[in-house]
């Protein structure tokens, strides 16, 4: 009897060890993945970014190949930050899938060790993956894109105010001057500066009554600072002007808001923004929502995790590689196309910021977690 315990006493701390060690082994192992994945998708997007701008820019400036060298690394943190979710989900599929070809799940198995336990260490790994994204790739993409969209808009206009795309946001300011709308194709500075704006001030009739393009405006107190424009009024010719003024009521908190990509601010100071906001009467709905979305990042990769898991497990046993990457691929964009739809709602005002970021997740994780019991526990 004693040596019957004894023996059982020894596997059930065998069993642990061995819990352990191999969680501590798929951790490292989906870790790994997911940075050499990592790696090769931001060289790819480095890649491309650097063509695409280099045909944007030409030859005519000096330095184009140093200067889209530039803006392409300054670029690619952000895109990268898109890409997030869909390089844990092809690493989860990648991981389990090579630990169940050198039947390394069936040792666990045969350990006595569960799915739950198995998965937990690469579920941890994604949380672990998500954080790094919020606090070290998020300001870095966020600066990183500033930087490059100003160096970007001084490459294409060559150092001259252009005219304002199809796309530029634009916004209306009354003071006593009159009526003045207000567009920019960047935004600099968190709302401080415009690039390559445009100012278009309408006369009592109605009508545009002057154009001004500027290379750069700057919002000071009580007016907007605008530098190497050219100003075009009714019935005159196109005239360069240096440097002028013109009135303003705005603060850079509306600018801010209406203007500016939430994207282009670091999670870090989010919060403060959507209070300063808020403070002036504005919803900032697109902000909470990217806040709060940024904050279920990590959980949103345990729920990549659980994907990956029942993906895997559900075709493990019949080979099927091309399959499994497949279906995994193609729940994933599911669950894209369903975040991006949830958060424009939660964006334009339509649900609350924090459901637009939670419901994906909790649905995606609901799927995941019901399939795995159903697997584990019959």
């Amino acid at each position: 009897m004693a040596a019957a315990g004894g023996v059982a006493a020894s596997g059930i701390g065998g069993a642990g060890m061995i819990g352990f060690t191999l969680g501590r082994y798929f951790f490292m192992r989906y870790i790994v993945l997911t940075f050499w994945f990592f790696i090769g998708v931001a060289a790819i997007i480095f890649i491309v970014s650097f063509t695409e701008i280099s045909g944007q820019i030409g030859s005519e400036i000096d330095n184009a190949t140093a200067m889209a060298l530039t803006i392409a690394a300054l670029q690619t943190p952000m895109i990268m930050q898109q890409a997030v979710p869909f390089i844990g989900l092809v690493s989860g599929i990648v991981t389990l899938m090579a630990l169940n070809r050198k039947y390394e799940l069936v040792v666990a198995r045969a350990a006595g060790i569960s799915a739950w336990q198995f998965l937990t260490p690469i579920c941890l790994g994604a949380f672990a993956y998500g954080l790094a994204t919020l606090f070290v790739l998020n300001p870095i993409a966020s600066v990183g894109f500033e930087r490059a969209q100003s160096l970007e808009t001084d490459a294409r206009s060559g150092g001259r105010a252009s005219s304002s795309r199809p796309d530029t946001p634009w916004i209306k300011q009354r003071t006593d001057e009159g009526e003045t709308i207000i567009g920019a194709q960047t935004v600099l500075q968190q709302g401080l500066e415009l690039a390559d704006a445009t100012f278009l001030r309408i006369g009592d009739d109605g009508e545009i009554s002057e154009r001004i393009d500027a290379q750069r405006a700057y919002l000071r107190d009580g007016y907007w600072e605008i530098a190497r424009a050219q100003r075009i009024r009714d019935g005159a010719p196109p005239e360069s002007v240096e440097e002028m003024r013109i009135a303003t009521n705005l603060v850079p908190e509306y600018v801010l808001e209406r203007l500016v990509r939430p994207e282009m601010i670091p999670i870090y100071e989010l919060p403060r923004k959507i209070a300063a906001a808020r403070s002036f009467g504005l919803r900032a709905d697109a902000f909470a929502t990217h806040f709060h979305s940024l904050v279920a990042l990590p959980a949103l990769l345990v729920t990549m995790a659980l994907i990956a898991a029942t993906v895997s497990m559900r075709f493990a046993r019949m080979g099927q590689s091309a399959t499994i990457i497949l279906g995994g691929v193609l729940a994933g964009f599911l669950l894209y196309v369903v975040s991006v739809l949830v958060k424009a709602f939660g964006s334009a005002g339509f649900v609350p910021p924090v459901v637009a970021a939670w419901f994906p997740v909790l649905v995606a994780g609901f799927f995941g977690v019901t399939f795995l019991l159903y697997k584990e526990d019959g």
